[in-house]
C-alpha cells in the first residue's frame, strides 16, 4: 500500500513550510524504523513543499493511520515541530491517489508557478537520497521512476511549462515594474547551488550586465569563473551589497546570510566617490530590490524596514502567482491521469501474477499428464493432444481475464484465496518476491 503525507503552499502557512524546509537528511530512515509495517520511505522537501512517501505492508490492519502516524512522529522527531503544529496543515493520500499526485508534482501542476520546471530534478534528487540511505523499496522505485517518465511525457506533448516559467521567472516579472533599465541595474547574486544558475540565465536574458556572485560557503570564484561574472570574496560582501541596487539570494543556509547591516553604507561613503542612492527620494520608489528565494529565508525580514528597501519573498511571490495556463494545465493533467492509471494496471497485474503462474502451471502439468496418457493409448496423429491443448487454453482464460480485473479493482488476494481453496495451489515464495521487485 502506498501512501503520500503532504504539506505544500495549498495546505500549510508559509512560516511552517520554513520550518519544514530545514527537515534533516534522516528523516526516511527515521519513518521505515517507526513500524515493521513501513517497508520504505522517500521524502521530497523543497521550498513550498515537505511531503513524505511510504509504501506499508498492506495486510496490516489499519496500515493508512500506522503510516500517518510515523511520518508525524519522525517528523516531530527530526525537527522538533510539535505534532499539534501540523494538525490540519498536510493532506494524505493513498492507493491509486498517491501516483496521480506524485505525477502531477513532478510535472509542476501543484506548483507556486504552474509548470516549473525546478520541481522534476528535486523528485529526482529525492528519489537518489533515498536510495543512499536505504530506505526505498520496489514499488516506491517504480512510483518515483514513472514520475519522472510523466513528467517527461508532459513537457514533450503539452504547452505546459513552454515558455519556461518558474519562481526566478515570476520574481523577475515582479521585479520588472520596479526597473526601467535592467543594463543599469549593479546586481548582486548571493549563492551557488540549484536556482542560481537559472537565476543568472534569467537575468540576462532581461538584458543585466552587472552581476557579482558572493557564495557563503566559499564557491563564488569556481562559479564566477564558470559564467563569466565577478566573484566577492567574504571581507566585501557586505560593502559590495551596500553598492548593489538588485540583490537576489538563493542559498541553502539555514540562516539569514543578508541583514540590515549588509545594505547601510557608512556615513560619507557616497561623498568618497561611491554614489549610490539609499533612500527613495522625492518618487516614494525603492531605489534598491532584494529578492528572497531562500527557504528557509535568506534575508532578514528586517531589511523591509529600511527606507529606499523593497523585499520580494517566496510568500509574496507565492500571491502574485498567475492563474493556471488553464488549456495547457488541463492536457498535462489529461497526460497525468493516464499516466498513474497505467501505473496503477501494471502494479495490478504484477501483484496477482504470481497467482496467475501457478495456476497456469498447474494446469500444464495436468494437461502434460493427459497428453503422455494419449500416446500411450496410440495418439499416432497428435489430434488427442492437440485437442487438448486446445481446451486448456479456453479453460485457462476466463480465470485469468477475471485475475487481471479484480488486481485492478484491488481484490487481487480474491483470485489467489479462490486458487487456495478450490486447488490447493499457492504460489511460490520466490515467485512473490520476483512480482514485488519487477
Amino acid at each position: 500500500m502506498l501512501l503520500c503525507v503532504t504539506a505544500s503552499h495549498k495546505t500549510a502557512s508559509f512560516e511552517l513550510l520554513e520550518r519544514l524546509s530545514r527537515t534533516p537528511d534522516d528523516v526516511a530512515p527515521t519513518i521505515v524504523g517507526m513500524a515493521p509495517c513501513v517497508q520504505g520511505a522517500v521524502v521530497l522537501a523543497t521550498c513550498n513543499r515537505f511531503e513524505a512517501y511510504v509504501e506499508m505492508d498492506e495486510p496490516v490492519t489499519a496500515a493508512g493511520a500506522i503510516g500517518v502516524e510515523a511520518v508525524i512522529e519522525a517528523v516531530e522527531s527530526a525537527t522538533g515541530i510539535p505534532a499539534a503544529d501540523l494538525d490540519g496543515a498536510y493532506a494524505v493520500h493513498s492507493g491509486r491517489r498517491v501516483a496521480e499526485h506524485l505525477f502531477s508534482v513532478a510535472s509542476g501542476l501543484e506548483s507556486v508557478v504552474s509548470g516549473e520546471g525546478e520541481i522534476a530534478g528535486q523528485v529526482r534528487r529525492a528519489l537518489k537520497s533515498a536510495r543512499e540511505d536505504g530506505t526505498t523499496s520496489p514499488e516506491l522505485e517504480r512510483l518515483f521512476q514513472r514520475a519522472s517518465q510523466a513528467q517527461r511525457k508532459v513537457k514533450n506533448v503539452t504547452a505546459l511549462g513552454r515558455a519556461g516559467r518558474s519562481l526566478v521567472r515570476l520574481a523577475l516579472e515582479l521585479a520588472d515594474s520596479r526597473i526601467a533599465d535592467w543594463s543599469a541595474e549593479r546586481v548582486l547574486l548571493v549563492g551557488t547551488g540549484a536556482y542560481a544558475a537559472v537565476t543568472l540565465a534569467t537575468l540576462r536574458e532581461r538584458g543585466a550586465v552587472d552581476i557579482s556572485v558572493y557564495s557563503p560557503s566559499g564557491r563564488a570564484e569556481i562559479f564566477a569563473a564558470k559564467h563569466d561574472i565577478r566573484p566577492v570574496p567574504a571581507e566585501e560582501y557586505a560593502r559590495t551589497a551596500a553598492h548593489s541596487t538588485l540583490l537576489i539570494t538563493c542559498t541553502t543556509a539555514t540562516e539569514p546570510v543578508l541583514g540590515p547591516e549588509h545594505l547601510q553604507l557608512p556615513v560619507g561613503l557616497a561623498a568618497a566617490g561611491c554614489p549610490v542612492v539609499a533612500t527613495s527620494g522625492t518618487t516614494g520608489v525603492p531605489s534598491r530590490l532584494v529578492v528572497d528565494l531562500g527557504m528557509p529565508r535568506n534575508v532578514d525580514p528586517a531589511v523591509a524596514a529600511l527606507e529606499g528597501v523593497a523585499l520580494l519573498d517566496l510568500e509574496t511571490i507565492r500571491l502574485h502567482a498567475p492563474l493556471e495556463e488553464l488549456q495547457a494545465t488541463d492536457a498535462a493533467r489529461s497526460v497525468v491521469r493516464e499516466a498513474a492509471e497505467t501505473f496503477h494496471v501494471v502494479g495490478a497485474r504484477q501483484s496477482v501474477t504470481p497467482s496467475v503462474v501457478a495456476f497456469r502451471s498447474h494446469i500444464f502439468e495436468l494437461l502434460e499428464r493427459e497428453i503422455d496418457r494419449a500416446r500411450a493409448r496410440g495418439d499416432e496423429d497428435g489430434k488427442v493432444e492437440q485437442a487438448l491443448r486446445h481446451l486448456s487454453g479456453v479453460l485457462l482464460h476466463t480465470p485469468t481475464v477475471r485475475a487481471h480485473e479484480l488486481a485492478a479493482a484491488g481484490r487481487a488476494d480474491e483470485f489467489a484465496a479462490a486458487l487456495a481453496t478450490l486447488y490447493g495451489i499457492t504460489p511460490a515464495a520466490d515467485a512473490v518476491e520476483d512480482a514485488a521487485t519487477a
